[in-house]
C-alpha cells in the first residue's frame, strides 16, 4: 500500500527543468475576493440537480466585496458549490432586512414566517408604526403619572386629617382644668362609699331574716350563757382539764385529777377457755 503523502518524487531520465516556462498569471480586473469558511445561512434546493442543502452546512466559500451599500454597511457576495453536482450557488447579504438573499444556482425553501406579502412594509409604514408605538408609550406614562399623583394627594389628605384630629384632642385636654378633674374623682369616691354602705345594710337585713321565725320572733338559745359556762366548767373538772379562769372554787382545782402519761402494762387475756383447752391440775411432789 502506497503512502498517502509522498515524500520523494520520481523524475524521468529525460526531464529537463530548463524547459519549464515560468509566467505570471494576469491580474483579475474584477472585485477583490478571498476564501472563507462559512455555514449555509438558510435552507435551499439546487436548481441543477434538486439537492436539498440544509441550514448550517459548512462550505469553503469565495467571498467578494461589491460596490453596493446600505447606508454605510457594505454588501458581500458568496460563491459556494453544490454538494452533489458541484454547480455554483451565489447569495449575498441583505442588511436592510438583516438577512441573506439567494441570487443564482439555488432556490430558497418556503418559510411561512418570512411571507414577504405579509411582513413587507415601506419606510413610511415603518416610521408610522414607530410613531404610534412612541405615542402609546407616552400615553401609558401619562396615565402612570396621573395615578401616582392621585395616590400622593390621597396620602397627603389622610395625613392632614390625622394632624387635625391630634390638634383638636390636645386643645380639648388643655381647656380642661384641674378642679373639674378633682370634682369628678370626689364624686366617684362618694358613689363608691354609698355602694359599700348599701351592700352592708343588705347583708345585715339578710342575716336578720335568716334568724327570724315565721311569727316574727327571734330564735333563742336553749341554754343561757351562764348555765352553759358552768356546765362546761364541771365537765372539764371531771376530765381533769379545768383552767383557773373557768373554775370558781379553788377546792375544785385541787380535787381535779391530774392526767398521767405513764405507760400502763397491758393485761394478758386467757384464751384457753375460749379455745376449750383444759389444763391439768398441778400435782405437788411428796
Amino acid at each position: 500500500m502506497s503512502e498517502r503523502k509522498v515524500l520523494t518524487k520520481w523524475y524521468p531520465p529525460d526531464f529537463d527543468p530548463s524547459k519549464i516556462k515560468r509566467s505570471k498569471a494576469p491580474k483579475s480586473s474584477g472585485p477583490k475576493s478571498q476564501t472563507v469558511r462559512l455555514m449555509a445561512p438558510f435552507s435551499m434546493r439546487c436548481t441543477s440537480c434538486g439537492e436539498y442543502i440544509y441550514k448550517g452546512r459548512k462550505f469553503n466559500a469565495r467571498k467578494e466585496h461589491t460596490d453596493e451599500k446600505y447606508y454605510a454597511i457594505s454588501v458581500y457576495r458568496f460563491y459556494i458549490r453544490c454538494t452533489r453536482c458541484s454547480s455554483e450557488i451565489v447569495f449575498k447579504t441583505d442588511p436592510k432586512n438583516m438577512d441573506y438573499e439567494c441570487e443564482k444556482g439555488a432556490v430558497r425553501n418556503f418559510e411561512p414566517w418570512r411571507d414577504q406579502e405579509a411582513i413587507e412594509e415601506t419606510e413610511e409604514e415603518r416610521l408610522n408604526r414607530l410613531e404610534e408605538q412612541i405615542q402609546v408609550e407616552e400615553d401609558e406614562n401619562a396615565m402612570a403619572r396621573l395615578e401616582t399623583k392621585t395616590l400622593d394627594s390621597k396620602r397627603e389628605m389622610a395625613i392632614a386629617d390625622a394632624l387635625d384630629e391630634i390638634r383638636t384632642r390636645n386643645a380639648r385636654i388643655e381647656k380642661a382644668d384641674g378642679g373639674a378633674v378633682l370634682d369628678a374623682l370626689t364624686t366617684i369616691q362618694e358613689v363608691k362609699d354609698e355602694d359599700e354602705e348599701r351592700l352592708a345594710r343588705e347583708d345585715a337585713e339578710a342575716a336578720r331574716r335568716a334568724f327570724q321565725t315565721s311569727d316574727g320572733e327571734h330564735v333563742r338559745r336553749l341554754v343561757d350563757d351562764s348555765q352553759s359556762g358552768e356546765a362546761s366548767a364541771a365537765a372539764k373538772m371531771n376530765k381533769g382539764i379545768i383552767t383557773f379562769t373557768e373554775a370558781k372554787d379553788p377546792v375544785a382545782i385541787a380535787s381535779a385529777e391530774i392526767p398521767s402519761f405513764k405507760r400502763q402494762p397491758r393485761k394478758k387475756k386467757d384464751s384457753t377457755n375460749a379455745l376449750g383447752i383444759k389444763r391439768k391440775p398441778k400435782v405437788g411432789l411428796v
